[in-house]
Parts: C-alpha cells; structure tokens; sequence
C-alpha cells in the first residue's frame, strides 16, 4: 500500500473568498456536492468524531451533515444538514470556516475516496482536492489510515507507517530529512505528534505499551504502561505543555501519564525554540528533550529488584485515571488547568479534571449528550 504526499491546489485560505469551485481548479471525474437541506425531523446518527488542531473545538460527522462543538463550555456553534447522507470524516482547520468532508455512514452519496472542501461563510462545498504530486510515500499496509502532521508554522513534519510491522517514517520536509523509527514489535495502532512535530508518541495493535521519541534521532525517551491485557487504542494525546500524556482504550479508562519530557525554554511554540532544536546535533536534541525534574509516575512496589524481574514489574503506570464505558470508542484531549474533554462515538462529552500533584481518580465536571443537547445557535 502507498501514501501519497501532495500540494493541494486552488483551495481557499482561511477568511478567503472568491467562489471557487472544482470546476476551476482541474479536478476531474464528478461527486455528489453537498447543499444545505433540512433534516430536522429525523434523528441523526454519528459517524465521526475528531478534534481541531488546539482541541478547543471538535466536530462530528452525522447521518445527515456535520456539527461543530466548543469545547468549555460545551456549546454547539453550528450544524449543516445536507442532503445525501453525511461523512466519515470532518477536519476543521483550527477555527475558521473552512473544513475537510470526506462521505462515508448510513445512505451517503458523498466520494468516500475524495477530499472536498467546505466555505461555512458561503455554506456550500467550494473545491474538490486536486493535488500536483510531490513524492510518494511506500508503507506497510494501513487499514487504520494513519497518519499525522505537524501544526506549527515553522516545521513540517509529518509521521506515518514505516515498510516493515511497528515501523514510523517521520519527515522533516524543513530539514530533508528523514527518520526511520523501530517503534514497536507489533503494528502501530495509534500516535500523534506535539503541534511542532519534535516528539512523537506511539501505541501498537498490542496496545500494552506508549512509548514517547525524539523524532530528530529517533532515540526512544520514555515508555509508560497502560496495563498487562491487549487493548485497542483508541486515542493518544499530549498536553501542550508535553507534561502530561492521555490514552484512552475499549478498556473503558482513560490513563493519564507524567511526562519527563520538555523543550528548550518555557514557551515550547516559540521560533527560538523551534529553531533551536531543529539546529542541534542529535545528542544535544536529546539533552533538550529530557527533563530530570518533574514527577515520575507511579511503579510496581517490587520495582526496586529491576533486572531480576520481568520488565512488567519496573514500568512506570498511569498518574490519573478517568472510567467511562467500554461499549463505545472514547477520544481524548487536553483542556486548560489541568482538565481532559472526553468525547464518545455514543454522542456523550465528559470534561474531568486530575490532580497534578497526588493524581488518582479525575473529578467529572461536566457531561452532556452532545447530539441531544438543545444548546444549539439560534
């Protein structure tokens, strides 16, 4: 199976207007473009669910459109009802206007093998990707799709599956280079990366294990333990200050983890900082990335005989645990003050908050069904 890396072209920028349509940008073949069309009197079903770049919003691909949440408080900012089914997948880009549809869910009629890009300020589809090919990317096979980028403006990194089981390729596009990771001896199930691309955290089809690298060298800086059973992993997320590391699991809890890993100053999105770490040789990147001062989270009481034991017994466990149900996916992200919004494919929202000095069970703060809630703009 391979990836391709390309340029979107004709595609408007945030804010931008102008009427532009597939029609004008080369695209060729024709889809079903979606139209506004009341859908009110029918419940819908979800079919999606994904956070924005900073998860202050998030949005759900429903039966009949989309809908678009903030996060704190909850509150639905808007929702189309489109005719012909909904998608399978709805990106926004941070919060503006402009989002990524691709069809998919009960009855859609929309391509689900093509991007086609939303104005909401003009309420219509305005362009179908059409890409001038840069290179192609060859992987082992990835049923799961994934895949993930940087969102910093100053890198370009982009991480995926490697050729061979448990293997990461990571591109530096700034840099020309690339990074071959042997995370895992299983397929990769899951992992995302900090907003400027400098760590990358990783889960297998095992699901056991998190393992947190470098992606400069590809040196593995820590591993945190979810549990001993195999579990699917439905979500990694780091805070973003990287302090504290998420995972939720068809476990039904979502671990929190300390993190001993930094960058350079205290501003991690700063253009010193990136550039800074970017310029440094391997071994110093290292050096900035491990921080010897915060928490360590907790271990086994017989972590003392480590090297005797099996290595079960000296892994480090999760700081904070929050228990939802296991009969539906969970995704979860950082909110501010030591909070974490929990989103479910059964339509339910928690926002919870952790203790980040004596961790434990998170406090519940909030919990809505989202699909059901009546909060919806005027």
């Amino acid at each position: 199976m391979s990836s391709t890396v390309s340029n979107p072209q004709g595609i408007l920028q945030p804010g931008g207007y102008g009427g532009h349509d597939s029609r004008s940008n080369g695209t060729s073949g024709s889809y079903v473009r979606p139209e506004s069309e009341s859908n009110e009197n029918e419940e819908a079903e979800l079919v999606s669910v994904s956070w924005n770049q900073d998860s202050s919003c998030f949005a759900a691909g429903t039966s009949h459109g989309f809908r678009i949440y903030n996060c704190e408080p909850l509150k639905e900012t808007f929702r189309r009802e489109l005719r012909n089914g909904g998608f399978k997948i709805v990106e926004m880009l941070f919060r503006s206007n402009i989002l990524a549809l691709v069809g998919g869910g009960p009855n859609s009629q929309y391509p689900s093998n093509k991007v086609l890009i939303w104005d909401d300020h003009q309420s219509r589809c305005i362009s179908e990707f059409a890409f001038r090919l840069l290179h192609q990317i060859e992987t082992q096979a990835n049923p799961r799709g994934l895949c993930c980028l940087s969102h910093h403006s100053n890198t370009s990194v982009l991480a995926c599956p490697g050729l061979h089981r448990g293997e990461i390729r990571v591109e530096h596009f700034g840099l020309t280079m690339v990074q071959i990771i042997s995370a895992h001896d299983s397929s990769i199930a899951c992992m995302t990366l900090t907003l400027d691309g400098l760590l990358l955290a990783t889960a297998s089809t095992k699901g056991t294990l998190i393992r947190i690298f470098n992606t400069m060298d590809g040196t593995r800086l820590q591993e945190v333990r979810r549990g001993m059973d195999r579990a699917d992993i439905y979500s990694i997320a780091l805070s973003p200050n990287v302090q504290w590391l998420a995972v939720s699991s068809d476990k039904g809890t979502v671990h929190i983890f300390s993190l001993r890993v930094r960058v350079v100053g205290e501003d991690s999105h700063s253009t010193e900082n990136t550039a800074l770490l970017t310029q440094q040789t391997y071994s110093n990147s290292l050096q900035g990335l491990v921080s010897p001062t915060t928490g360590t989270n907790p271990g086994s009481s017989l972590s003392f005989m480590r090297g005797v034991l099996p290595k079960y017994f000296s892994s480090e466990w999760s700081y904070a645990q929050f228990h939802v149900s296991e009969v539906t996916q969970f995704f979860a992200a950082f909110g501010s003050h030591n909070t974490v919004a929990i989103i479910g494919m059964d339509g339910s929202f928690y926002r919870c908050s952790f203790d980040p000095v004596n961790g434990g069970e998170m406090g519940q703060l909030e919990y809505i069904h989202f699909l059901k809630t009546d909060n919806r703009p005027r």
